[in-house]
């Protein structure tokens, strides 16, 4: 699974390309499963990914202009959260092949999956930051804290799948994510419970890397040394082409690795959820809040959408007790202006 260059491991893509018709593979499958993450090529279209990339230069700016330091951190000012102006960002937000995958993933269907994030992020390359907060050179971390209300259950039992989808080449910029492979269920780098990082258990977030650990040097030594000794020793990195999408878990170790200076790194973040899993939260407003937006998007979307899409977005699936005639005759009129067809839900009624 892994290549060497200038001496660091890194994710093989040889083992790690989608298959021809579209769907993961075993391997890809059992990566994510088994190790944490899956890299995978050749999933999405090119076009689509190319025109979003044309979308977000056209918005975020130029590397080294004083207006990129507005970016150093995390999100796009809500201007690619879903439902997003780029029609790009939204179709890949709900591309059937990413669905597939996500529900492949998780051992369910599509209409069992719920999406809680989608936004495309830039990432500059520029020196050395005072800010604990920059996320220029990232501290090893797991996601579960601002994803969930809880904690992860069992690694046998996953509830989420986040995704990465890398707009460069890594060779044009670096930025790649680094991620720690799970080695089986003794593995030292996965103790269990997830503690031993920043921003938990009364840890202070703290995301630069120096700083972070520092800080766990005095507050936590030995999750500290712990951290030194089966995370960063062990870490691999994403060598990610443009179109590579990396899955990878809730519980799933990582960080962000520095961009190259003078580049931009722009990535597309989403997260998709089991059905039912309530404690895992929507990470920006909710869907429904756009529909006040004069442009009518969401409405357009909702009609547009196939009944599995819809579905991920939380609207009620055919067969749902909450469709009645009452309830159907009454969505219809919502959104009859923009040509929903409403016959699945009706057929579902007999």
């Amino acid at each position: 699974m892994l290549e060497e260059r200038m001496g660091e491991p890194a994710i093989n893509f040889a083992d790690s390309e989608a298959l021809l018709d579209g769907r993961l593979g075993d391997a890809q499958i059992n990566s994510w499963r088994d190790r944490g993450f899956a890299l995978v090529h050749n999933l999405l279209p090119v076009a689509l990914l190319q025109t979003l990339k044309q979308d977000a230069l056209g918005f975020y700016p130029a590397p080294g202009t004083d207006a990129a330091a507005h970016f150093h951190n995390f999100g796009s000012g809500q201007k690619f959260v879903f439902p997003a102006e780029s029609s790009a960002c939204n179709a890949i937000t709900l591309h059937p092949s990413l669905l597939q995958a996500v529900a492949d993933l998780l051992g369910v269907t599509i209409k069992e999956l719920r999406l809680t994030q989608s936004d495309l992020w830039p990432k500059y390359g520029h020196g050395d930051s005072d800010d604990a907060l920059d996320n220029t050179d990232q501290r090893i971390h797991c996601d579960y804290p601002n994803h969930s209300l809880v904690h992860p259950p069992e690694w046998d039992s996953p509830e989420a799948v986040e995704i990465i989808i890398y707009l460069n080449d890594y060779d044009e910029c670096e930025g790649a994510t680094a991620v720690v492979p799970r080695e089986g269920p003794d593995d030292p780098a996965y103790p269990w419970p997830i503690t031993q990082t920043p921003g938990v258990a009364g840890l202070d977030y703290v995301n630069d890397r120096s700083k972070a650990e520092a800080y766990m040097a005095e507050h936590r030594p030995e999750a500290a040394q712990f951290r030194q000794q089966h995370l960063y020793a062990r870490e691999l990195v994403a060598r990610y082409r443009f179109g590579s999408v990396l899955f990878y878990r809730h519980d799933t170790w990582h960080r962000g690795r520095p961009v190259k200076s003078g580049a931009l790194r722009l990535v597309q973040n989403l997260t998709f959820s089991k059905i039912g899993h309530d404690w895992l939260n929507v990470l920006h407003p909710g869907w429904c809040w756009s529909m006040y937006r004069g442009d009518k998007l969401m409405e357009k979307l909702v009609a547009e959408s196939s009944v599995e899409q819809r579905g991920v977005l939380g609207f009620p699936l055919p067969g749902h007790a909450y469709w009645t005639p009452h309830t159907l005759a009454a969505v219809e009129a919502r959104y009859r202006a923009f040509g929903i067809d409403m016959s699945p839900y009706r057929v579902a009624l007999k």
